[in-house]
């Protein structure tokens, strides 16, 4: 299914490990760059603001090329409206040539890729919003099928992205289709199909073999944390209800099950927190920071206590002071969770150690330099090569 060749993805693995090795101290910035150059890679591009200029390039590019076919089928005569309906669906086929092109010469991740590739997805969703008239489940179904098939072919993180947020739509798009009581039930089916693809990402995780799976599992694992929180967040629940089931919520009156939602608003992002710092997750850190944020923001929404002046500046003193009294406790700390910097990282013994492993696992005869030595060790008794019977 994947299209590029695994031995360069598996190349890829170790350059990033060796970057990681050399950011961390136990190789050199020489040892890096050999394991570098000895690995047959990928045309990519790992600085985002060159690779963002390639995308403007190569969607540039693909424009091009459906504008010449758009003004090839609306000056063929009295084919205006049957080109209209099949358009998209032939751009949607240029982005797959042209993402198929690029990955057969190597691009993987260099932003002429990511325009083809994206490009493809997002005719795919015009085509079947022209031939369904709007009809948001299909257009949902088939962006999560292509984005998919453009994961599972190209390693693609964006596409996979895009499929996580269209099969979330899917099952909501599908919920309405079951009239209000599933309509008043969803967030309750989201938190438990969030909870559930959750721990088998983390699971497949766990389970891995092949590296070049992990960070789409990992960007799987970390929308299900996300989902799983928004899903019963007292705002977002509130807000849906009156919005897709009119219900109108007056002075005085709330929505159904308001004290479970208010306590999910406030009670998960604390496990989250509690959790990321207890497994040192820090993608789970930062995101239990910015639940937490939301869930203060959704108290604000309908409660306003203090003037949005005077809640600003409280706000920041109480980070400022969580912040200066962490690092107080934390600072002198030898071991668990501390402040201090890792204390291999400048450890010769370690670094010296992890070099001689890195060499000898691609294969590399590190050339090493001795003083010169007062010792003649020429010749040499009994055995050895060249001895000469005499010590």
């Amino acid at each position: 299914m994947i299209v590029y060749d695994k031995n360069l993805l598996n190349n890829l693995a170790l350059v990033e490990e060796a970057k990681t090795l050399e950011s961390a101290g136990f190789i050199s910035k020489e040892q890096k760059n050999l394991i570098k150059k000895e690995l047959p890679a990928f045309k990519r591009q790992s600085n985002l603001l060159v690779r963002l200029g390639f995308f403007l390039l190569g969607a540039f590019l693909y424009l091009s090329v459906c504008g010449v076919i758009s003004l090839m089928g609306l000056t063929s005569s009295g084919s205006e409206h049957t080109f209209f309906k099949v358009c998209c669906f032939i751009f949607a086929a240029i982005g797959f040539a042209g993402a198929e092109f690029l990955a057969v010469q190597k691009y993987y991740g260099h932003g002429l890729d990511d325009a083809f590739i994206l490009g493809a997805i997002l005719n795919i969703g015009f085509a079947i919003a022209i031939i369904t008239e709007g009809y948001e489940l299909q257009i949902a179904l088939f962006v999560a099928i292509a984005s998919f098939f453009m994961y599972r072919r190209y390693l693609h993180l964006l596409s996979l992205l895009v499929f996580c947020v269209a099969a979330t739509a899917i099952l909501f798009f599908g919920m309405f289709e079951f009239g209000d009581i599933a309509k008043t039930i969803l967030p309750f089916v989201a938190l438990l199909a969030s909870a559930l693809f959750y721990y088998l990402t983390k699971r497949m995780i766990n389970n891995l073999k092949e590296s070049y799976y992990y960070n789409g599992l990992l960007l799987a694992n970390s929308f299900c944390l996300v989902l799983f929180y928004l899903s019963c967040n007292y705002l977002v629940v509130r807000e849906l209800s009156v919005e897709f089931l009119g219900n109108e919520v007056l002075p005085g009156q709330d929505i159904p099950f308001a004290y479970f939602f208010y306590a999910f608003t406030f009670i998960v992002p604390a496990v989250y927190l509690v959790q990321a710092l207890k497994t040192k997750d820090r993608i789970m850190l930062w995101i239990s920071f910015l639940a937490i944020a939301f869930s203060f923001y959704t108290i604000r929404f309908y409660y306003s206590v203090l003037p949005i002046e005077v809640a600003l500046t409280l706000g920041g003193l109480i980070m400022f002071a969580i912040a200066y009294f962490a690092i107080r406790k934390l600072k002198d700390k030898e071991s668990g969770l501390t402040f201090k910097p890792d204390r291999i990282n400048n450890s010769n013994a370690i670094l010296n150690a992890e070099a001689l492993i890195v060499a000898s696992t691609f294969g590399m005869k590190p050339e090493v330099k001795g003083p010169d030595s007062p010792m003649d060790f020429g010749g040499g008794g009994f055995s050895g090569g060249g001895s000469e019977g005499t010590f």
